[in-house]
């Protein structure tokens, strides 16, 4: 029986944690073993689960990081239980999603993988690996990374880091430990981020584009969507302008709030996963909704929109925009990283970042056209090339060529 063993800060725990619990669900079905090795949140899983470390390494971790800008570089003793972990459950496949978030010594990681002779996979769901710093660097339209980085402009950014600027050492060691593992291969969930590899120092590894996808059949049109307006007040009168974010970090959150003055008042804007400081920012005639984990009532609001804004400056393969298309909804997004990837002149618009005026143009465009318009090529476009079963599929099928089965 093959085994497969995951590597993520989460398991079965927001956007990326649900991909590989869904990718452990797959295996299994196909008659493997999965384990899934996850750093802090977690929920519930078809696959055996192991903790890495624990809350006060986690906490010594980032405290370092903040004052030594040396994220990765710590959770010494973590890192050696989890390779010994990894040496008892014998994997035939190693895959590595999201290993940065305080948890994890990725030297050690690597020095075990470049060892240990097994097919790793390592699906990137944003730039960290391959910059000296950030995870995301479209803000400061930042190209160090393509040669080496050095004087961080977004040392303020996530892994934040208030003192020390350690970017260049960073940058040489990510690229001497992450290029020791011959048998690697490097999994961009979009087309955008598979050109940025391309770029930088994996540009000589193996890249293997496998797009995210979504369920099709949680995310389609619910035509009872009425529960939800009530819940929240929302008129019924009015277009209704919808955007979700996890966090509204570089979302866009002052985009729409500049956009709310720019649309007659017959439209109206639904934020969803504001935090309580961002719902204190947001005037009164927008709607503002704190996170939620309810999929039923985020379907709802999906399907009673007019429109999904993405105003978003910093993204690599937005799954907000592929679940407003399944359910029916037309897609307006900047062009930003992955974000046009999903988008035909049948199904929305794609305009600058920052263009407000565009953006309120294009809204009112689309709903002159009407909802109805858009809604079937909307939700043809999701279930015929984003189909979570088709992202499982290639995953799998990616599995066994690299086991030779």
């Amino acid at each position: 029986m093959p085994k497969l063993l995951q590597i993520n800060i989460t398991a079965n725990w927001g956007s990326h944690g649900k991909i590989a619990e869904n990718i452990g669900t797959l295996v299994i079905e196909n008659g493997w073993e999965s384990h899934i090795a996850y750093g802090r949140w977690y929920n519930e899983s078809k696959s055996h689960l192991y903790h890495i470390g624990n809350m006060t390494d986690e906490y010594i971790h980032g405290i370092a990081s903040r004052i030594f800008d040396n994220h990765g570089l710590m959770s010494v003793g973590a890192t050696k239980k989890l390779i010994d972990h990894i040496q008892e459950v014998n994997p035939d496949i190693i895959h590595l999603h999201n290993i940065h978030g305080y948890y994890l010594n990725y030297p050690l990681l690597f020095e075990y993988l470049s060892q240990c002779g097994k097919p790793v996979v390592w699906t990137l769901h944003d730039c960290w690996a391959f910059t000296g710093h950030c995870a995301h660097y479209m803000f400061a339209n930042c190209e160090k990374w393509k040669s080496e980085c050095n004087n961080c402009p977004l040392l303020s950014n996530y892994p934040t880091s208030v003192l020390f600027d350690r970017s260049k050492k960073n940058y040489l060691q990510k690229k001497r430990s992450f290029l020791s593992v011959d048998n690697l291969t490097l999994v961009p969930v979009s087309k955008w981020l598979e050109g940025e590899l391309h770029q930088s120092f994996f540009k000589t590894k193996q890249i293997h584009l496998i797009q995210n996808g979504i369920n099709t059949q949680r995310f389609a049109p619910d035509k009872q969507a009425e529960s939800v307006i009530s819940k929240y007040n929302i008129p019924q009168n009015k277009k209704l302008i919808l955007g979700v974010a996890s966090n509204w970090y570089r979302k866009g959150l002052d985009d729409f709030i500049a956009l709310r003055d720019l649309l007659p008042n017959d439209f109206h804007i639904v934020m969803v996963g504001l935090s309580k400081r961002d719902k204190k920012k947001i005037p009164s005639s927008i709607t503002g909704i704190e996170r939620t984990e309810n999929i039923d009532e985020l379907v709802a609001l999906y399907s009673a929109s007019d429109v999904f804004f993405n105003p978003t400056w910093e993204d690599n393969f937005p799954s907000t925009n592929l679940e407003a298309m399944a359910c029916g909804t037309p897609v307006i997004c900047y062009h930003t990283g992955g974000c046009p990837e999903t988008i035909t002149p049948e199904t929305g618009l794609v305009i600058d970042r920052g263009d407000l005026l565009s953006a309120a143009t294009a809204i009112k465009q689309v709903c002159i056209l009407g909802k109805e318009h858009y809604e079937s090529n909307c939700r043809k476009e999701i279930t015929s090339k984003f189909a979570q079963n088709m992202m499982l599929t290639k995953y799998m099928i990616l599995y066994q060529s690299l086991l030779n089965i």
